[in-house]
């Protein structure tokens, strides 16, 4: 008895000396101390660039949309976040700080913010965690308190984070990184995570963001599949079984809305939109708000 008893210690005593020889993952020594802002109880509305205009963007662009949103009813049906997608950006300072393209937004990122909140709106931005943003701009790996220290500085209010080029970055960890950064930047910002549902993020994405990616990117077709994209039957599809993961402050998000970009039907995009509003999805529209026709409007609206 007294040799089992041996035999099971010093059994034991290598396990731990094996576990503690074993490598530590980030996301395990990451503590999110601050809690989570209370800055989505229901599911974020507003507007995002990508569906339409892709890397087209500009500050004349964002300044039209926010004029739109704020003059033709978008903004008192409760849209108000207007969020630049990828190619906002150029290159890093000597110091590493990221830069918006010259040309492009030659008055500077925190005067365009400065534009949208006089409009009574709210501004947003994206990154991604990889090295490089999908549209191939430098990417927040590595830079992101720097970079949530500089979205604070300029007036942000709203983050899409993505997932290109990301290696063997564990999901989790990543976000987990970025959430802590903005946390401690001094300026609420809502957190919207975007690595295509691959990580299964309503799983473990709740103490760290307010919605969270769930597919890949939709694209402005009733159904079908082209790449990386699918069409919004597709979507509706994939997200059948994931009702339990939304919560209030920690959504779902199918992707953004096709409403008006002329893919589908009027009665197909009646049916988009309202069957993101019962999956309580984020409600992002991504048409030209400058040139909305009546049934656009009235879909949206």
């Amino acid at each position: 008895m007294h040799h089992l008893i041996q035999h099971a210690a010093h059994t034991l005593a290598l396990l731990c000396a094996v576990t503690a020889a074993l490598p530590v993952h980030a996301h395990e020594t990451l503590k999110l101390d601050a809690p989570k802002p209370n800055l989505a109880p229901t599911p974020p509305m507003g507007w995002n660039s990508w569906n339409k205009f892709a890397c087209n963007v500009s500050e004349q662009l964002i300044r039209q949309q926010a004029d739109a949103m704020a003059a033709s009813g978008m903004k008192d049906a409760g849209y108000q976040y207007l969020v630049i997608d990828d190619c906002w950006q150029k290159s890093r300072d000597a110091d590493g700080n990221i830069q918006a393209d010259p040309e492009r937004f030659p008055s500077g990122i925190k005067a365009l913010a400065d534009y949208v909140h006089g409009k009574g709106l709210k501004f947003g931005l994206y990154s991604d965690a990889g090295s490089l943003t999908c549209g191939g701009r430098p990417g927040s790996a590595g830079h992101e308190f720097q970079d949530a220290r500089q979205y604070a500085r300029w007036g942000v209010d709203y983050l899409k984070y993505d997932w290109c080029y990301t290696g063997t970055r564990n999901a989790e960890a990543a976000y987990t990184i970025m959430s802590k950064a903005l946390r401690e930047s001094g300026r609420d910002i809502v957190f919207s995570l975007c690595d295509w549902g691959g990580s299964k993020p309503g799983r473990w994405a709740h103490p760290v963001g307010h919605l969270w990616r769930t597919t890949g990117d939709i694209y402005d077709a009733w159904e079908g599949k082209k790449e990386w994209s699918h069409g919004m039957t597709n979507i509706l599809d994939m997200n059948a079984e994931l009702s339990s993961e939304a919560a209030p402050n920690g959504w779902n998000d199918p992707d953004m809305l096709e409403v008006g970009n002329g893919g589908m039907t009027t009665t197909e995009y009646e049916s988009h939109f309202s069957l993101w509003a019962m999956l309580a999805a984020p409600l992002i529209a991504g048409n030209d708000l400058s040139k909305m026709d009546a049934d656009t409007l009235r879909i949206l609206t």
